[in-house]
């Protein structure tokens, strides 16, 4: 008896209904796009940290994240090699610079990834069959997922074979594609070997790196190995293990900047917006019915089991307004994700989430109008 009696209730005012089903949608969308948005800075962040060779990452204690890294001298990298769990030792050089688009001429900000050729750094489609390209100064490789606004690069090249433009006002060739994908950090990304590298920034010193990458023996222990570095190294260098490369980079954009606040406070306000649709509604519909709640207590029913019947009526709006919500934000992701190319997708878990986050709203916007259950009194009614 409890469900029919919640659920005719419900369908008693079908505009009240309708409106709440809206109401509670948009708290979903709301919410779904805030973890969504959240989630990909959070993996987009990590991308290039996760695709770099090397078991163990030194960087500059200053460092905080990859859009603006310090420097250090690369000695401090070649000082690794005299541990015997160390193999190889690679620099890396990361910077910034324009790049002009080879169509309307506009110069828009792109990130720089430069190392020797000699060896795959960065795993990622593209790069180890393209690598022998930039042996060649003035060539670079060309992230194929990088933002629209630098051109129609990706295009051409395959059209054509070639692409001509500047970087830094330096001339540069687009001889390869690969694919690495934006952040919220970076637009787009070239691969280049250092020679290229210091042609096109002449202002940065060869030897004055921003990342070293350390690739370790076969069978070596990392940690066991970070720990007898940061024992050897002096304190102007910080070594990690590529986990802890990743989760400090993470780590960055989550706490120092607004970022993780402001969708932390999406999630709460989608929460928030959805209580008090959910409780005017319930409210309300526990006011208009407040003569069949009374009759009930007059037959005997309990505040207990009219307490149940709002409840199911909060939880069945729950699910009817859960679901037009996770198809609308379905919808935004796709086209969040075809205007900022981020790894905007809709996980299990996440679903899960913001469910467990809408029930709860619902069931605490019941125990709201609830109160009003109790003061229904028969002898006053009649």
């Amino acid at each position: 008896m409890p469900i029919p009696v919640a659920w005719l209730q419900l369908t008693h005012e079908r505009g009240r209904l309708v409106a709440a089903i809206i109401g509670i949608s948009f708290a979903v969308v709301l919410m779904l796009t805030q973890l969504g948005f959240q989630d990909a800075l959070l993996s987009s962040v990590g991308v290039m940290h996760s695709a770099f060779l090397g078991d163990l990452v030194l960087i500059n204690p200053g460092y905080a994240n990859l859009v603006t890294p310090r420097t250090f001298t690369e000695n401090r990298l070649y000082q690794t090699l005299s541990s015997k769990a160390v193999d190889k030792v690679y620099p890396l050089y990361l910077d910034q610079a324009p790049l002009k688009n080879p169509v309307n001429h506009k110069e828009v900000s792109i990130y720089i990834i430069a190392f020797k050729p000699t060896a795959v750094l960065l795993n990622r489609p593209g790069i180890p069959e393209n690598l022998r390209k930039i042996q060649d100064v003035g060539m670079v490789l060309y992230d194929s997922v990088s933002r629209p606004e630098f051109g129609p690069v990706a295009d051409l090249f395959e059209r054509d074979g070639k692409v001509t433009t500047e970087l830094a006002g330096v001339r540069v060739d687009v001889a390869g594609l690969f694919q690495l994908g934006t952040s919220f950090g970076s637009d787009g990304h070239v691969v280049m070997s250092d020679e290229t590298f210091f042609h096109v920034l002449p202002y940065r010193q060869p030897g004055i790196i921003n990342v070293g990458l350390i690739q370790l023996k076969p069978g070596a222990d990392v940690q066991k190995t970070k720990k007898e570095l940061a024992g050897i190294l002096p304190h102007d260098v910080v070594i990690l293990t590529k986990d802890e490369f990743v989760a400090r980079e993470v780590g960055f954009w989550t706490s120092s900047t607004p970022i993780g606040f402001v969708f932390g406070l999406g999630v709460l306000v989608g929460v928030f917006i959805g209580c008090i649709i959910v409780y005017q509604i319930l409210y309300t519909d526990v006011t208009n019915h407040l003569s069949e709640y009374a009759t009930l207590k007059a037959m005997g029913y309990r505040n207990r089991f009219l307490f149940k019947v709002v409840m199911q009526e909060a939880l069945v709006l729950s699910v009817l307004g859960f679901f037009p919500g996770v198809l609308v934000a379905h919808f935004v992701y796709s086209i969040a994700h075809q205007a900022t190319l981020l790894p905007m997708a809709m996980s299990l878990s996440r679903i899960a989430l913001v469910y467990l986050l809408t029930a709860g709203m619902c069931a605490i916007s019941a125990i709201l109008a609830a109160r009003k259950v109790r003061s229904a009194d028969p002898a006053e009614i009649f």
